[in-house]
């Protein structure tokens, strides 16, 4: 670190009421080691100060870090995420993990690893500024969905301008390799490994049974064109902000500038982590073999 005490700047969801409480013990924790900046969820106007941080504790589910983490990026400081919701798949430490190896984080032995994120924007026709309509960063996943009245919409999907395919379904996901166990995983997509540079486009309940996800490389374009929509149809992005989407609007998603900086548990691998959060690979459940004499 730049400094004898490094400045880590500390986040919580204020929704969770076991937030202030993990914030505290943290507090009495880190004080002699670290200058402490407390703040509630991150906003636009604190990125400049941000930026003289050495790093980010953001407490809460993964919800919360992936909200943080596309302000966060903008500042460029590693993030290290506290769990203190149900699943804990991106905030990967226990309080007493973080505790376990604070120290060795403080020194740089521990690996901070970037992740890809998406840009996205909707061209829209009218009078927004260059026809973009609206346009954001994505930690997980930007996806249409079909929407009220529920009937399946039929969308135009082209990669670096050239058609891939027409989908009918209820909608259609793009994810980055860190979404990838999200929304992605459970419309029956692949898993990929988080540090990899690649995009997943699968399609929510295609009516096909050959129309399945596929999985490209990190530079390409894609873009999602309306060819049949509900009145409900929406742009969705890491399932937290919304756009409704009209069948003029184009979504054009590519890789974002910037990366999302993840501090990893040094206690426990990638591997481990799918066994143990997602019960990947895990035995079928046999009666023990003795209750039946064979």
């Amino acid at each position: 670190m730049a400094s004898s005490r490094p400045s880590v700047a500390v986040f919580g969801d204020p929704k969770r009421p076991s937030v202030p409480q993990a914030i505290a013990r943290f507090r009495r924790f880190a004080k002699d080691r670290v200058v402490l900046q407390v703040y509630q969820m991150p906003q636009e106007g604190v990125i400049k100060a941000l930026k003289a941080c050495d790093l980010a504790v953001v407490f809460g589910g993964d919800g919360t870090i992936i909200g943080a983490a596309r302000i966060l990026s903008k500042a460029r400081i590693p993030v290290i995420g506290v769990n203190l919701g149900k699943l804990g798949y991106l905030a990967e430490f226990s309080l007493d993990d973080l505790r376990l190896v604070f120290d060795d984080i403080l020194a740089g032995k521990v690996q901070v690893e970037p992740r890809m994120m998406l840009a996205c924007q909707v061209r829209s026709p009218g009078p927004a500024k260059g026809g973009i309509g609206f346009q954001t960063v994505a930690v997980n996943d930007v996806f249409v969905t079909a929407g009220p009245p529920y009937r399946v919409i039929e969308l135009q999907l082209t990669v670096d301008g050239q058609d891939v395919a027409r989908c009918v379904s209820d909608g259609l996901i793009v994810a980055t390799p860190t979404g990838s166990t999200a929304y992605n995983l459970s419309a029956g997509g692949p898993i990929l490994p988080g540090r990899m540079r690649a995009m997943v486009i699968t399609a929510i309940c295609p009516h096909s049974l050959s129309f399945r996800p596929i999985v490209i490389e990190a530079d390409r374009l894609v873009e999602i064109r309306p060819v049949r929509l509900n009145e409900g149809t929406t742009l969705a992005v890491d399932g937290q902000i919304r756009f409704g989407l009209g069948p003029k609007d184009v979504v054009q998603v590519r890789r974002a500038r910037q990366d999302f900086l993840v501090v990893n548990n040094p206690l426990r691998n990638d591997w481990q982590t799918l066994a143990t959060k997602l019960g990947w690979a895990g035995l079928p459940k046999y009666h023990d073999a003795d209750e039946h004499g064979r």
